[in-house]
């Protein structure tokens, strides 16, 4: 990531509340995902449920690049 890059990102987050908030959920959703990467076995709900976070933070990202094209235009 250069500079440039970080200082959009940055302002985004200061400037529109929803990118803040995409954000802020995309971080939560990495650490629970994260904790269940330490477990050698999931159970069928917990799969199921790790899909499910995968697919949110997937579509918040998706959300988030959404926003920072249409800024850089």
């Amino acid at each position: 990531m250069d500079e440039n890059h970080s200082a959009v990102v940055q302002r985004l987050f200061d400037e529109n509340p929803r990118y803040r908030r995409l954000y802020e959920e995309h971080a939560i959703l990495e650490r629970q995902l994260a904790e269940w990467d330490t477990k050698k076995y999931l159970s069928p709900e917990e799969e199921l449920e790790r899909r499910k976070v995968q697919k949110l933070k997937l579509a918040g990202k998706d959300e988030m690049e959404q926003i920072l094209r249409r800024w850089r235009r």
